[in-house]
């Protein structure tokens, strides 16, 4: 077995203006870092309307093709922006999580990282925000349970920030388990560990500003591991931005690059223990180049180690 990663040169389409934090050089860089992994390198297709349509309505993807610019760029709200190649990059960046969960799901690999831009976990059902435009991480969710048949699946979000857009788009489904570990107060503001969602298969962890590596990995130990053992996933889904890094310039967590890794190897050790191992990861914010390299890299590292 192996570790799959999916990828494809249309995330180099998505154009943001010079100085924007969700830029090119941000897949670069992750690329970069996995070059000389041994790793089954797959073209990450488009995501299938039907796909999409479990996670948002017919009226929003066509909302966001009227408004994609046949030239330059469009704001569409303070930080997010649309270019003539956005729509290809974001529905290969959904097509690419839909395609890991068919990989692992099928045996064809142990476990997968999606290395696409633009990141998905704050786009809500009809609104795109922070960065993102479709809820790739919420899509192959819906995907694993009604194309695969799975009963249960899981998503750890990482994010520094609140992955405010899964929450809107899984909370309804009892069979996803969704936990977001997030700095509090930050973008986008919500996240409050009351909120629970409907069904009480929401956990929000809010961490305080200057919260390293080992103080997250104790409050994960304490608040969202145990919930993912008691649901008893089929399938772990791993919403990885790596802007919990100290050197990153959007928030105040001090994680460093094996931070990282040791949360990967303990979210992997759930997966052996509840789903033979089947983790599917996608990459989300991290906006310090350096230090979204070295991540990335630590992250993608212990997938490929557990793979083998």
């Amino acid at each position: 077995m192996t570790t799959a990663l999916l990828t494809h040169p249309d995330g180099f389409d998505h154009d943001t203006p010079p100085g924007h934090p969700e830029q090119v050089a941000r897949l670069d860089a992750v690329l970069g870092a996995l070059e000389t992994m041994d790793l089954l390198r797959i073209k990450a297709p488009l995501a299938a309307e039907a796909d999409l349509l479990r996670v948002h309505p017919k009226s929003y993807l066509d909302d966001l093709r009227a408004d994609t610019p046949e030239h330059g760029r469009r704001q569409i709200d303070a930080d997010t922006w649309l270019s003539p190649g956005s729509l290809g990059a974001a529905w290969r960046a959904a097509g690419a999580a839909i395609r890991a969960v068919d990989i692992v799901l099928t045996g064809k690999a142990a476990n997968a990282f999606c290395a696409m831009r633009p990141p998905g976990h704050h786009a809500e059902r009809e609104t795109a925000m922070g960065f993102c435009l479709l809820g790739n991480v919420a899509a192959a969710a819906k995907h694993a349970l009604d194309h695969h048949g799975l009963s249960r699946v899981a998503i750890i979000d990482f994010d520094v920030h609140h992955g405010n857009g899964t929450q809107d788009l899984v909370e309804d489904d009892p069979r996803i388990l969704f936990c977001s570990t997030h700095e509090m107060p930050l973008y986008p503001g919500t996240g409050e560990p009351s909120d629970t969602g409907p069904h009480g298969t929401v956990v929000n962890v809010a961490l305080p500003a200057g919260t390293d590596g080992p103080g997250l990995l104790a409050v994960l130990e304490d608040k969202v591991f145990p919930r993912v053992a008691a649901h008893r996933p089929e399938l772990i889904l791993v919403s990885a931005g790596f802007d919990a890094h100290r050197a990153d310039p959007l928030a105040g967590l001090m994680l460093e690059a094996a931070d990282f890794a040791a949360i990967t190897a303990r979210i992997c050790d759930l997966a052996e223990t509840f789903c033979a191992g089947r983790v599917v990861s996608a990459l989300e914010g991290g906006y310090d180049l350096g230090a979204l390299a070295d991540c990335a890299a630590a992250h993608v590292s212990i997938l490929e180690e557990r793979g083998r």
